[in-house]
């Protein structure tokens, strides 16, 4: 018996694709690092004479040549920690609102070969913390998710010249670019269709006051109710949770017990909000016609199926992913155009 002897197989190098491509070497090292001056049909010979000799790049050299780590930061900012029973992490994996914004810039970061880092900030130490990481160079850019209206993130993170977007247009002025749906208009959508189902003894549960988002959604809603003469509106303020949602609705029936209409500013409060309007022999929407926000997976998980504002989150997410990759790749452009969505009423059982 004689044992195999055979030299093991030599890893392709840039020459061997320059050589199967027909061109320098120098151009395989253009194509590959992503040099945007090399001409679209020379770039799809290069890519096919990659995938021909199962070249793979050594990223750690790439790195050097390029200063990019092929990585983006998700930072989500939250105004300070959370009592123990209700910890910042906790809420943010229990909330499909997060998870619709991952798979969305996934959709684009994962085909371009870019990893995401996710980062949570709850309190000066980890800002403090977040801010030394991006001054490092650990990543070439930044998605921040900020649920307050004072956070100093935004300027912060402009601060260290890295390209990023902001979800959500930040309260502070700032010159970062971000990406909305316009929460005023989706709130006036869930006025006008509570309006015109006849409803006018109506109650709203807002999110928190700090929150844009929160601020927003009730300003709007009750804008529009005033348009169709509707003024006496009880309101109360939840944390876009089940839970919150289910005690501002107790809250709302002990004020206003005759209601008639609510609208809730998460589809997960109003998830939270219906076993509670059916303890106390509320039909819906045969006595209370409910109208949530986001049109989540929570909306088709509510008993009847939610009538809700849909926001496309994931389209969102995805816009966001394409236009730090493309600051990432036009260093000195600047940030690009801000974008704003729009949303739809999505008309289901509940009202």
């Amino acid at each position: 018996m004689t044992a195999d002897v055979s030299p093991p197989v030599r890893p392709a190098t840039l020459e061997d694709v320059a050589a199967v491509a027909g061109v320098s070497r120098a151009t395989v090292s253009r194509v590959i690092n992503g040099a945007t001056t090399v001409d679209p049909a020379l770039r799809r010979v290069v890519e096919e004479a990659v995938v021909t000799t199962g070249y793979v790049p050594n990223r750690a050299a790439r790195s050097l040549v390029t200063r990019r780590t092929d990585s983006v930061a998700l930072v989500v900012s939250e105004r300070e920690r959370r009592p123990v029973s209700e910890p910042f992490i906790g809420r943010m994996f229990s909330d499909p609102h997060f998870g619709r914004v991952v798979a969305g810039l996934m959709d684009v970061l994962r085909p371009a070969g870019i990893q995401m880092v996710l980062m949570l900030v709850d309190d000066q130490a980890s800002r403090d913390q977040l801010l030394s990481y991006l001054r490092q160079g650990h990543v070439d850019g930044v998605v921040l998710i900020s649920s307050h209206a004072d956070d100093p993130l935004p300027g912060l993170i402009h601060d260290t010249r890295l390209p990023a977007v902001v979800s959500g247009r930040p309260r502070r002025p700032s010159p970062l670019t971000y990406v909305e749906a316009d929460q005023r208009a989706g709130a006036q959508m869930a006025a006008d269709h509570l309006a015109g189902l006849g409803r006018r003894c109506i109650g709203t549960v807002a999110g928190p006051q700090d929150m844009p988002a929160g601020q927003v959604r009730l300003t709007g809603f009750l804008d529009a109710l005033e348009q169709h003469g509707v003024r006496d509106v009880v309101t109360a303020e939840a944390d876009f949770t089940q839970s919150g949602g289910a005690s501002a609705m107790r809250q709302l029936l002990r004020e206003r017990p005759d209601l008639d209409a609510v609208f809730f500013a998460s589809d997960l409060m109003a998830l939270g909000a219906l076993p509670v309007l059916l303890r106390a022999g509320k039909d819906v929407p045969g006595d209370v016609a409910v109208v949530g926000f986001d049109d989540s997976h929570a909306a088709v998980a509510c008993d009847p199926p939610l009538t809700t504002v849909r926001q496309p989150v994931e389209e969102m997410a995805s816009e966001m992913a394409r236009l730090v990759l493309k600051q990432i790749s036009t260093p000195g452009a600047g940030p690009a155009p801000s974008v704003v969505f729009h949303p739809t009423l999505i008309r289901r059982e509940s009202a």
